[in-house]
């Protein structure tokens, strides 16, 4: 009984064989890769030394017996079974990747719109940044540039609030309208 090995080198030797006499019925040259594969060393121009002699009868050697088929191929994973079309729909419409039916919605307290209980209202954010990109804009023309801000806290007062004794040693950016209800 042959071993594995013995095995796999007596089918390598018959598919090289089969190999060589299918190109020599094509009429076709002997060192082309099989379409499938990706043979490096003979579509990549080789560098010799010219000097090394024993180099060269060594690939003169290699060359007498031609790339065959299991060498420089690149095997790729291919399924055994095409899968049927009603497999590839209940995979594709399973109840993990349908839409969820959101529960945890409600309206907003401030503006009205409908939003996710444990998220910030997306309109209120709007307002409150650009309420604050008014208020930086106003710092920066009060300074003129923004390396020199004083190291003091800021505090923002609307139209109609009077400065109170904690307010005294630190920065006042007073707004010319009504403190929005949302903006505290």
């Amino acid at each position: 009984m042959m071993n594995l090995a013995a095995l796999v080198q007596s089918l390598r030797c018959s598919l090289l064989h089969i190999e060589s006499r299918l190109l020599q019925a094509a009429g076709l040259d002997r060192h082309l890769a099989p379409a499938l594969a990706v043979n490096g060393p003979s579509l990549l121009p080789q560098l010799q030394p010219e000097d090394d002699q024993d180099h060269q009868l060594e690939e003169q050697e290699s060359l007498e017996q031609p790339p065959g088929l299991m060498d420089g191929i690149f095997w790729m994973a291919v399924p055994k079974k095409r899968r049927t079309i009603e497999i590839n729909r209940t995979r594709r419409r399973d109840d993990s990747k349908l839409l969820k039916v959101k529960t945890n919605i409600e309206p907003c307290l401030e503006c009205g719109h409908l939003k996710q209980k444990h998220i910030l209202c997306g309109f209120c954010y709007a307002k409150v940044c650009k309420e604050t990109s008014l208020i930086r804009q106003q710092i920066q023309a009060m300074e003129g540039a923004p390396l020199r801000a004083p190291t003091v806290e800021t505090v923002v007062l609307y139209e109609g609030e009077t400065p109170s004794q904690q307010v005294k040693d630190k920065r006042i950016v007073e707004r010319t309208r009504k403190r929005p209800a949302w903006f505290s």
